[in-house]
C-alpha cells in the first residue's frame, strides 16, 4: 500500500501547480537569480490560480484544503529550480498570513488576508532580530500603546519579501520580558517611520529579496493587533509547525532533484574506461543517500498526517522531519557535488549552485539545535530533559 494515499483530487492539484511551475518559474529561474529578484507579478499569478490560500477559509478566498495540499504545493514549486522565488511564494501563502488567518479579526482578514490570498498585497513575516536569532521570547522591538495607536520602535533582520512587502506581520514587545510580553501587529509598509535597509546579499536564494527593517516611532492603529495582546509568542510557535513542514518538503524536493541529476550524470560520465555509476564506491554512496531520502520523505509525510489529524505528536514529528531533512540536505548535496568532480565547482552546474547555501536549511523556523531541544524535551524521561 502506498503512503500517502494520494487521490484524484490531489493529482489534479499537483498538475495545476506543476504547470504553473513549468510555465512561470523554470524558464525564468536563471535570469531571476542573475537579476537578484523575481517579479512581483509571480505572486499575483499564483493568486489568480488559487495557490496562495490552500488551507485558508473560502470566506477569505482560500480553498479550505489540508496539509497534504501544502506538501504537494511545495514539492511542485521546487521543480522550478529557483528556491528564492519559492520561498517568496511560501512566505506569502503560509508564513506571513497564517497567524492572521488563525487569530486575526474579520476586519484584519478582510483588509490584509483577502488581498494577500489574491496576490494583490505582498506579505512578510517580521520576527528575527539582529541580536535575537532563534530566541523569539527575547525580542526587543517594542510597541507602546498611545491612545488608539501603537508606536513601534526597533528593527528586524533576515526578512524574506522584506523589500517588496505591502505589510509585515510583526512580532513586537507590548509587555514585560519573556514570552508573555510578545504580541503580533500588522504593520503597513507605507507607514511614516518605516524604513527598509539595503537588500541583504545572500550566498544563495538570490532571486528572493531579504531585508533588514527599521521602525522609528511607526504608528499603527490598535485595531491592527492580531488576536490578544501578550499571546503572540504562542501564535508564532503554533505557526512554526506549518513552516517546518514546508521547509521539510522543500528540502526533500531539492534533494530528490539533485540526486536524480547526479544519477543521470554518473550514468554518462566515464572514468578509467567505464561509467562512474558502475563503480562500487559511488554506487554504495548513492544507495545510502537514496535510503536516507526515502526515510526523510516518509518522516515528512507522517508529520503532515499528524498535523492534519490534530495529533499533539505532530509538533515533535515535524521538528524531527525538519532536523533530519536539514542534515540530509547538507550531506546529500555536497556528496552529489563531489560526484560531479570539477563540474561540481562550476557556477553553471545546477548541483554546484545548490551546494552554495546548504547550511541555510538548518537555520530557518528554528535552527537544528533548537529542533534537537524540542525533540529531547518531548521524548526524554521526565526530570531528564
Amino acid at each position: 500500500m502506498s503512503f500517502p494515499r494520494w487521490t484524484e483530487e490531489h493529482e489534479a492539484f499537483r498538475q495545476t501547480v506543476r504547470r504553473f511551475t513549468r510555465d512561470e518559474i523554470l524558464p525564468n529561474a536563471e535570469q531571476w537569480q542573475q537579476q537578484g529578484r523575481f517579479p512581483d507579478e509571480l505572486i499575483r499569478k499564483a493568486g489568480d490560480l488559487g495557490l496562495l490560500g490552500v488551507r485558508y477559509s473560502a470566506r477569505w478566498g482560500g480553498s479550505e484544503l489540508d496539509y497534504w495540499y501544502t506538501v504537494i504545493l511545495v514539492e511542485e514549486l521546487a521543480r522550478g529550480r529557483d528556491m528564492g522565488s519559492v520561498v517568496g511564494l511560501l512566505v506569502q501563502c503560509e508564513m506571513a498570513t497564517g497567524i492572521i488567518h488563525a487569530h486575526g479579526s474579520d476586519q484584519l482578514r478582510d483588509q490584509w488576508l483577502l488581498p494577500a490570498i489574491k496576490g494583490e498585497k505582498i506579505a512578510a513575516l517580521g520576527v528575527s532580530e539582529p541580536g535575537g536569532g532563534s530566541d523569539v521570547a527575547a525580542l526587543t522591538t517594542s510597541a507602546v500603546a498611545d491612545g488608539d495607536d501603537y508606536i513601534i520602535n526597533g528593527s528586524k533582520i533576515f526578512i524574506s519579501n522584506g523589500v517588496r512587502a505591502d505589510f509585515v506581520t510583526l512580532a513586537v514587545r507590548t509587555g514585560g520580558p519573556g514570552p508573555r510580553g510578545v504580541s503580533i501587529l500588522v504593520c503597513p509598509t507605507d507607514s511614516p517611520g518605516y524604513q527598509v535597509g539595503s537588500p541583504l546579499e545572500k550566498v544563495d536564494l538570490h532571486s528572493g529579496d531579504t531585508a533588514e527593517l527599521f521602525f522609528d516611532n511607526v504608528r499603527v492603529p490598535r485595531r491592527y493587533l492580531v488576536g490578544e495582546e501578550g499571546a503572540g509568542f504562542g501564535y508564532i510557535m503554533q505557526a512554526f509547525q506549518g513552516e517546518r513542514l514546508v521547509l521539510s518538503a522543500m528540502m526533500n524536493s531539492l534533494c530528490r532533484d539533485v540526486l536524480e541529476e547526479t544519477l543521470d550524470y554518473m550514468a554518462q560520465r566515464k572514468a578509467f574506461g567505464r561509467p562512474l555509476a558502475s563503480m562500487q564506491v559511488w554506487r554504495h554512496r548513492m544507495a545510502d543517500l537514496m535510503t536516507r531520502l526515502e526515510a526523510s520523505e516518509l518522516l515528512s509525510y507522517r508529520a503532515a498526517e499528524e498535523l492534519c489529524e490534530g495529533d499533539p505528536q505532530g509538533e515533535t514529528t515535524v521538528s524531527m522531519a525538519k532536523l533530519y531533512g536539514a542534515e540530509l540536505t547538507r550531506d546529500l548535496v555536497l556528496e552529489c557535488a563531489q560526484a560531479h568532480g570539477g563540474y561540481g565547482f562550476m557556477k553553471e552546474n545546477y548541483v554546484a549552485r545548490c551546494a552554495r547555501g546548504v547550511q541555510n536549511w538548518g537555520v530557518g523556523a528554528g535552527t537544528s539545535e533548537i529542533m534537537r531541544e524540542i525533540i529531547a524535551k518531548r521524548r526524554m524521561p521526565a526530570g531528564v530533559a
